[in-house]
């Protein structure tokens, strides 16, 4: 049985398959961590052959909550497809999402509104949009990690959610990365492996 597991979680008009890279280099890196990377379940608006957890064809701040509801039961039918491969349908504390931009907005979603008690959630470049009622389990770590140069999202949303996160009760963390845009840094990753390692391997030496 694994020590844990990772979920990554895609942007929106991209596939699971674009996280290839850093699961090849976490595999290595933590070995004894179960790695899943799901398509998301819609085909994207604007490229048949890219995912979306929800459309963003005509989304405004006013109706991407109800988007992120009405996305809800998709998103965690896919999480339990991983959750239940992989063995750790009773293990919700030894998984952590790892999101990037529309799979941040999700997994931040999952943990605020109660659905997924999981270990900790890693939010790159995303933005807290949930509907205000939230009912998160504390337990639960977070980490934001954003480009302070994000032409996409601005790295203000994710001040924005820490603020919010922190004030509902969990404890967060958020890394600003100067001079990175909307995309994943070397820095960046390595601080979301720091992090999910020390979730669900304390006192490994791995590195």
């Amino acid at each position: 049985m694994s020590a844990g597991l990772v979920i990554f979680l895609h942007g929106v008009g991209s596939r699971g398959a674009s996280f290839a890279p850093l699961l090849a280099q976490w595999g290595v890196d933590l070995p004894t961590i179960a790695l899943a990377a799901p398509d998301a379940p819609f085909t994207f608006d604007l490229a048949p052959d890219g995912r979306q957890w929800f459309s963003i064809k005509d989304v405004t701040e006013t109706n991407r909550p109800e988007r992120i509801v009405a996305a809800q039961k998709a998103f965690d039918d896919t999480l339990q497809s991983c959750v239940s491969e992989a063995g750790f349908e009773n293990r919700l504390d030894r998984v952590v999402l790892v999101g990037f931009s529309q799979g941040s907005i999700m997994a931040l979603d999952a943990v605020v509104s109660g659905r997924w008690p999981v270990a900790g959630v890693v939010a790159f470049s995303g933005r807290l949009a949930s509907p205000p009622v939230y009912a998160p389990s504390t337990g639960t770590r977070i980490l934001l990690i954003h480009g302070d140069a994000d032409p996409i999202m601005p790295v203000q949303e994710s001040q924005r959610a820490a603020q919010t996160l922190t004030t509902i009760g969990m404890t967060v963390t958020c890394d600003i990365l100067p001079g990175v845009g909307h995309t994943l840094t070397a820095s960046g990753v390595r601080r979301a492996q720091d992090f999910t390692q020390s979730l669900l391997l304390p006192g490994s030496s791995a590195s």
